[in-house]
């Protein structure tokens, strides 16, 4: 299950949030948690490099996009390879959304399309989609391609 999806910008506020499965007491842990592990390690990494983390029998897997930093949390099924396929996935998307490197404001901007996207990518802590061409054709509210 992918427990958290997490989109921050550079000083660590958050711009996105998506829990599954936790408990809402300890949804503040994990923020802070997931913001600390960024403000150690994402200084100097490339656009789209990505770092993977271990907590607590989950798999952490984050990396930074611009101006924002994008974090996934997933056990069992989803381990550190099935959370770098996720996140390649939403960086596109998002990559789409803007038009080139978001900046915080950019991402504001088109933050409608991206929560379109995050649904179509997972639902319920379930991975839906990583066909980057038919989610774009989904977040247009136009029906799958027919078989």
């Amino acid at each position: 299950m992918i427990l958290a999806v997490l989109i921050t910008n550079a000083e660590g506020n958050i711009l996105v949030e998506r829990f599954n499965g936790v408990f809402p007491e300890e949804r503040l842990q994990w923020r802070t948690f997931l913001v600390k592990l960024g403000a150690d390690h994402l200084k100097g990494i490339k656009n789209e490099e990505l770092l993977v983390a271990n907590h607590k029998s989950t798999f952490i897997v984050y990396t930074v996009y611009g101006d924002i930093s994008i974090y996934i949390v997933g056990k069992d099924e989803y381990d550190e390879l099935a959370l770098s396929e996720v996140i390649y996935v939403i960086t596109s998307s998002i990559k789409d959304a803007c038009g080139k490197s978001p900046t915080e404001r950019r991402f504001l901007d088109k933050y409608g399309r991206i929560c379109l996207c995050l649904d179509e990518i997972m639902w319920k802590g379930l991975l839906e989609s990583i066909e980057i061409d038919r989610i774009k054709r989904l977040i247009k509210l136009k029906p799958p391609t027919d078989f």
